[in-house]
């Protein structure tokens, strides 16, 4: 705990029986109070390894239901069990766990209600090998998103945050896409209820066993970030109303 703050790391894990472990020894224990994980129908013995570790909280799902449905199952158990901060961690060991009490400490001290691991501040995404596709798409969607939904945040695309249990049950993530584009979503939901967020820098790996989509999927979810952001200027100026960000 800080601050009397329950803090559960959850990790939607797909195919990550190579990495979990480093991930998992490397949380702090001495701030987190507890694991979810969540396992999206793997092909590989994540389960098992997640077992023999001794993580208490495992949700398997009996089909692959993708990237954000994975993060509600995660989200959903996390209020659950009462958790007061959630900090949802990749465990394929492309973000260090040792961020963890820093970020907490923003959320527990009513600094911010999100703190986001930023892989941009410090030039930490090309150092650590982010390909150069990738980086130049994640600078110029976060410029645009920057303008749409007139934030100043670094990146929207990190997979390393650090949420309040208030503000997750402020926002109906449930509502949100099964895909990759629900982070994005996600953020948007926050950003409409003026939601105070927060960055650290935060070095990012890739390597082999990291985990990645490739060019197509990338597309994809590219043309999905900037649909979120054109729905949610549309959303602020009264063009258009949108579900997700009904009763916020």
């Amino acid at each position: 705990m800080i601050n009397n703050r329950k803090i559960i790391v959850v990790l939607p894990a797909y195919n990550a029986a190579k990495t979990l472990q480093r991930t998992f020894e490397e949380i702090p224990f001495e701030v987190v109070d507890d694991v979810i994980l969540t396992d999206d129908f793997s092909n590989d013995n994540t389960i098992e390894v997640a077992k023999n570790l001794g993580i208490r909280h495992i949700i398997r799902h009996e089909k692959n239901k993708g990237y954000g449905a994975n993060q509600k199952s995660c989200y959903a158990k996390a209020l659950e069990l009462q958790a007061d901060i959630v900090v949802m961690l990749h465990p394929d060991y492309q973000y260090t766990p040792k961020l963890i009490p820093a970020m907490c400490t923003l959320v527990a001290n009513d600094l911010y209600d999100v703190v986001l691991g930023s892989r941009i501040l410090s030039k930490g995404a090309l150092k650590g090998g982010m390909p150069l596709y990738k980086y130049l798409s994640n600078r110029i969607l976060t410029l645009i998103q920057n303008m749409l939904m007139n934030q100043k945040l670094s990146e929207y695309h990190t997979g390393y945050r650090c949420f309040s249990a208030d503000i997750l049950k402020k926002i109906h993530f449930g509502m949100n896409s099964d895909n990759f584009v629900f982070d994005n979503e996600m953020l948007a939901q926050c950003c409409y209820t003026k939601a105070r967020i927060g960055e650290i820098s935060c070095p990012a790996k890739y390597f082999e066993d990291a985990s990645s989509i490739n060019f197509k999927r990338s597309v994809v979810y590219g043309l999905g970030v900037l649909r979120v952001s054109v729905s949610y200027f549309l959303q602020k100026t009264g063009l258009l109303r949108f579900s997700i960000f009904r009763d916020l």
